[in-house]
């Protein structure tokens, strides 16, 4: 089973996506900041990670750098609900990015298609 480390401050945000991932067989863990998800990564690292950028202390930019300063192939998906981010060079460390929706297909397709070229 994959794991999906879901990094978000939005409690409702995470129980969305633990819920719809869950149903789609993935494995998911949470965090509730930027520093926890360091910690996360540090401790296990998962498959994949669904970032958010507008945090409180560790925005998801600065998390995105320190992910790829610990495994630069670990796979990280931005979902925020802000698409001016789009155009911030440091997104483009990204693997993808995605304006959150309550319609989850393209984060699930997004995801379907990075941990497939995981496994090539």
């Amino acid at each position: 089973m994959q794991t999906i480390l879901v990094v978000d401050d939005e409690v409702n945000f995470i129980k969305l996506y633990e819920m719809d991932l869950g149903v789609e067989g993935y494995n998911v863990r949470s965090a509730e900041s930027g520093e926890a998800a360091v910690e996360s990564v540090m401790a296990e690292m998962p498959d994949l990670v669904v970032l958010d950028i507008k945090m409180t202390g560790m925005d998801g930019l600065e998390t995105l750098n320190e992910l790829k300063r610990i495994n630069k192939d670990l796979p990280i998906i931005l979902s925020t609900a802000y698409s001016s981010y789009k155009s911030n060079f440091v997104t483009w460390l990204a693997d993808a990015y995605i304006v959150k929706s309550a319609d989850m297909s393209e984060l699930k397709q997004t995801i379907k298609e990075l941990l497939e070229l995981q496994r090539v």
